[in-house]
C-alpha cells in the first residue's frame, strides 16, 4: 500500500525561500512593503497562469495540479514492503499455482500492480506480460512528466512577465518625470515585478518541476522492480531468485 510521508526537506526549502526574500528585503533597507504590489502580482502571477493555460491542454493541467502535492508529500511505495509481498505471492503461486494469486488481487490498491498481477493470473506469457507492463509504465511516466513540465513552463514564462511588469512600471515613471516626488516610489514598484518573476521561477516553479521529475523517476524505478517480480512469478521462479532480482532495483 502506498503511503504519503511528508518531505521535510522540500517543506524546509519552501519556508527558507520565503524567509530569504523577506529577510533580504529588510536587511537591504527596502522593507517588507516593497515586496507587496497588486500591479506586479496581476502582471506576473496572473500573466504566468494565463500563458501556461494557453500552452497546456486541460487534462494535462488538471493532472499537474493533482501531482503538485508530490513536492512535499511524495508517494512512497515502501520497496521493502513491496518486496516482502512479492516473496509471499511467489510462495503462494508455487503452492497453489498462478490461479492462487486471484485471491490477493482485490487487496492490491495500486492500479499498475493490480493490472500486472491480473495478467499473471490470466496465464499470460512472460514476454507478453513484460511488453504490456512496460508500455503501461512508459505511458504513466510520460503523463506524469507532462504534468511536471507545466511547472517548468511557468518557470520559463514568469521572469519574462516580470520584465514586462518592470517595463510597464518604468513607462509610468517616465510619464511622471515632472513630479520628482513620485520617481523613487515608481522605480521601486517597477522592479518589484522583476522580483516576482525571477523569484517565482527560481525559488518555486523550477525547483517544483525538478523535484517532480525526481519523484516520477523513483516511481518508475519501483514499477520496473514490480515488472521483474511479476515476470519471475509467471516463470515459476523460487522466492530467493525473485528477491535477488528485485533487490537490484533498491540501491
Amino acid at each position: 500500500m502506498r503511503r504519503f510521508p511528508l518531505d521535510i526537506l522540500s517543506l524546509l526549502g519552501l519556508v527558507l525561500a520565503i524567509t530569504s526574500l523577506m529577510v533580504g528585503a529588510v536587511l537591504k533597507g527596502a522593507g517588507l512593503e516593497s515586496l507587496v504590489s497588486s500591479a506586479a502580482f496581476t502582471i506576473v502571477v496572473v500573466g504566468t497562469i494565463a500563458a501556461i493555460c494557453v500552452q497546456t491542454p486541460l487534462h494535462v493541467m488538471l493532472h499537474a495540479m493533482r501531482i503538485s502535492r508530490w513536492v512535499v508529500i511524495p508517494p512512497n511505495f515502501h520497496a521493502e514492503e513491496t518486496l516482502a509481498r512479492f516473496i509471499e505471492w511467489t510462495a503462494l503461486s508455487r503452492r497453489q499455482g498462478l490461479l492462487g494469486l486471484e485471491q490477493v488481487i482485490d487487496d492490491v490498491d495500486d492500479g499498475f500492480l493490480r493490472k500486472g498481477l491480473q495478467l499473471v493470473v490470466d496465464g499470460g506469457e512472460p514476454d507478453e506480460i513484460r511488453n504490456t507492463m512496460e508500455i503501461e509504465l512508459e505511458i504513466r511516466e510520460s503523463v506524469d512528466l507532462r504534468g511536471a513540465k507545466v511547472f517548468e513552463g511557468m518557470g520559463i514564462y514568469s521572469p519574462t512577465l516580470g520584465i514586462i511588469g518592470a517595463v510597464l512600471g518604468l513607462i509610468a515613471v517616465m510619464q511622471n518625470l515632472a513630479d520628482p516626488t513620485k520617481l523613487g516610489h515608481g522605480i521601486s514598484a517597477a522592479f518589484t515585478a522583476t522580483i516576482y518573476g525571477i523569484g517565482m521561477a527560481n525559488l518555486l516553479l523550477l525547483p517544483m518541476a525538478n523535484k517532480l521529475k525526481v519523484v516520477i523517476h523513483d516511481i518508475s524505478q519501483v514499477r520496473a522492480m514490480m515488472i521483474e517480480g511479476l515476470i519471475a512469478i509467471a516463470q515459476g521462479e523460487n522466492p530467493r531468485s525473485v528477491e535477488n532480482k528485485m533487490r537490484g532495483y533498491m540501491h
